[in-house]
């Protein structure tokens, strides 16, 4: 079950990339399972990780080799996370790794490891050996649908994302894919995506390129405020286009942040469309704080409220729930006679208490629809921001009750 129907997405493909995907029976029989994006010399990569204390092993190697090592391949299995398996985690991370440079006869420090699945259980990383070698004879510029559908564990169906432009007279492309759909508040990014661009870009401002996009989108989207142990996205540059950006401030630098952001916004609102068991896409703003911070408490206090959740799937107009979760956010001195609440057009609450133009069949209008806009005004700043989120379903809860079965 997903929100909308599926986008058709033309991907351009980004010179000095390559992927493939295979099923190596990790977990299930007859599915993708393995992926390999192949990444050209001289390519810059950033990443960012989960903050999830007891990350898993292969996050905790990517981490470094990302930093400190020119990455050549991205090796990404589903079905297992690698994660709460100790050192025997890490073992088999980089026994895969090994493998692939064998092949590839590079060092295996330039192959950075990414895993997603159950959590606790060892890899079985002999599979992914056996499989390797075929692996690496099926990569394509062209296996972008092959390898986004290989990622993925609950999800319903890829996400991917595309965009081509031009900026100081040169043609630019990025694309990207994402997977995730359960165990979202990332708190950096999610759980594993990947973009790629053909600019030519140092790496201390391709960080800061991944940063700002990332902020702005995987960093607003929550299913269930639960933040995984294996959440990674990664940005690579090949630099095998015509566009050189330099410097932060150029035009070509503000221009190529727009067009990624667009990127990072598409992908991380496919994942909220796409979460477990959903049949609501629920946009939260929040205007009118004294800072950003205070509004994003509001705002995810709200998305992640089980009560409110549960009355969006039921399509229950029942503002109390909302109003309750802004009163509960921890903000200090709110008056509440200064908050508005809307949604859509329909205006909710004002002055404290329910808004004297309010009807239910206009409240229950707006629940009605797949795609909710909540906006509340809090009349205390002009601080302002978005979250996206989804309602909390039965089918929620068969998914992760029946997760290892």
């Amino acid at each position: 079950m997903a929100v909308g129907p599926e986008r058709k997405v033309s991907i351009i493909p980004i010179e000095g990339i390559r992927l493939a995907a295979a099923k190596s029976h990790i977990r299930y029989a007859n599915r993708l399972d393995l992926v390999l994006v192949e990444i050209a010399e001289g390519s810059t990569t950033a990443g960012v990780f989960t903050q999830n204390a007891f990350c898993a092993a292969p996050v905790r190697i990517a981490r470094e080799r990302v930093k400190n090592t020119a990455s050549r391949y991205f090796l990404i299995n589903t079905g297992n996370a690698n994660a709460g398996t100790g050192a025997e985690g890490e073992l088999a991370a980089v026994a895969c790794c090994d493998g692939l440079a064998e092949i590839a006869q590079i060092s295996s420090r330039q192959v950075v490891p990414f895993s997603t699945g159950v959590i606790g259980e060892q890899l079985p990383f002999e599979k992914i050996l056996v499989a390797l070698p075929m692996l690496y004879e099926a990569l394509s510029a062209d296996s972008w649908q092959s390898a986004a559908q290989g990622i993925l564990t609950t999800d319903t169906r890829p996400k991917l994302a595309s965009t081509s432009f031009t900026a100081n007279g040169s043609q630019a492309n990025i694309s990207g894919f994402a997977k995730g759909s359960g165990m979202i508040r990332p708190n950096m990014a999610t759980l594993l995506a990947y973009v790629f661009a053909d600019a030519q870009i140092e790496t201390p401002l391709l960080e800061n390129f991944l940063d700002s996009a990332v902020n702005n989108s995987f960093n607003r989207i929550t299913v269930d405020g639960d933040t995984s142990t294996n959440d990674c996205c990664m940005l690579v540059a090949t630099g095998k286009g015509s566009l050189v950006i330099t410097e932060a401030d150029s035009e070509a630098a503000r221009q190529f942040q727009s067009e990624l952001n667009a990127v990072f916004e598409q992908l991380a609102t496919d994942l909220i469309r796409d979460a477990e068991g959903a049949s609501k896409f629920i946009t939260i703003e929040v205007n009118e704080g004294a800072s950003e911070q205070e509004c994003l408490a509001v705002a995810y206090t709200v998305a992640e409220s089980p009560l409110v959740k549960t009355a969006f799937f039921a399509s229950d107009p029942n503002w109390g729930r909302i109003l309750a979760a802004i009163g509960r956010a921890g903000l200090s001195d709110l008056d509440i006679e200064s908050v508005t609440v809307a949604l859509g057009d329909t205006l909710l609450v004002s002055k404290g208490a329910v808004d004297a133009e309010y009807s239910e069949r206009a409240g229950q209008s707006e629940m009605d629809k797949d795609e909710v806009r909540v906006q509340i005004n809090l009349g205390r700043g002009k601080a302002r921001t978005r979250v996206w989120t989804s309602d909390l379903s039965s089918e929620y809860v068969r998914i992760n009750a029946d997760y290892r079965s």
